[in-house]
């Protein structure tokens, strides 16, 4: 009886490594086309969607993911592959606001206030992708994160017929747990899309991204530094081009 048992959980344990697995393979594979990791080869679109995570990890670092994301970001806005950002994270909490703490970092590093569009209802990744061009009317823009990330997205993305593609920008190197973490993500992605119909928690209105005419706007200068605002109890600035850390004047 035991070993039937035993054999049953075994066979059960290995289905959903396969299945995790496969899963896993299937989302990189047909998302792989529409990565770019170089600047160079990637469209140019008006709109960059920045994926939202906290600034700082919880015991007081800067949060790479987020250092990278917002590097890349600007790479691509002084480059001119993109003309706006478009801000997407959490604002749960009145403490937490994910899209205004970017906001803040990219005005910081020269990026002008009417290029910046913020969403606060980027609760998840299917609500940042599926908001942006359902609320923000929006069907080919630039998402921007790391590669794991990208690979989710634009699953979603081409799930919904969404024409994005995506600047996977570097990520840390200790990514053990994120990328188990991420299988977990695929796999409950799966079932969002296939078997509950998930759709966004907030839709809301239509909101247009007007254009800016390019003889009114300025561009920031090519070797302009990325800054983030770090609390004054640091008394830090990170200069996002070069990722490293200096003290400020």
């Amino acid at each position: 009886m035991w070993k039937t048992i035993f054999i049953s959980l075994f066979f059960i344990l290995l289905s959903l490594v396969m299945s995790s697995i496969l899963i896993d393979r299937w989302i990189r594979l047909k998302t792989a086309h529409h990565i770019y990791e170089k600047i160079q080869f990637l469209p140019t679109r008006s709109v960059g969607l920045v994926m939202g995570t906290a600034k700082y990890y919880r015991t007081g670092v800067i949060n790479q993911f987020y250092q990278y994301r917002l590097q890349g970001a600007l790479q691509l806005y002084k480059s001119g592959k993109i003309k706006y950002l478009l801000l997407s994270g959490d604002n749960a909490q009145p403490s937490y606001n994910e899209p205004r703490t970017m906001k803040r970092d990219f005005i910081a590093s020269g990026v002008f206030p009417q290029d910046i569009i913020l969403d606060y209802a980027g609760f998840r990744t299917l609500d940042s992708i599926v908001r942006t061009h359902k609320v923000f009317n929006t069907n080919n823009f630039i998402i921007i994160t790391q590669r794991f990330h990208c690979e989710r997205a634009l699953f979603i993305a081409l799930y919904f017929g969404i024409q994005a593609a995506c600047y996977a920008v570097p990520s840390p190197k200790k990514m053990l747990l994120t990328r188990l973490r991420e299988v977990l993500a695929r796999i409950n992605l799966i079932t969002d899309l296939y078997i509950f119909d998930r759709q966004p928690r907030f839709l809301g209105p239509l909101i247009r991204i007007t254009t800016t005419s390019d003889t009114t706007k300025k561009h920031l200068p090519k070797n302009s530094n990325f800054r983030i605002q770090t609390d004054q109890t640091k008394q830090r600035q990170y200069n996002l081009i070069d990722a490293k850390l200096h003290k400020p004047q």
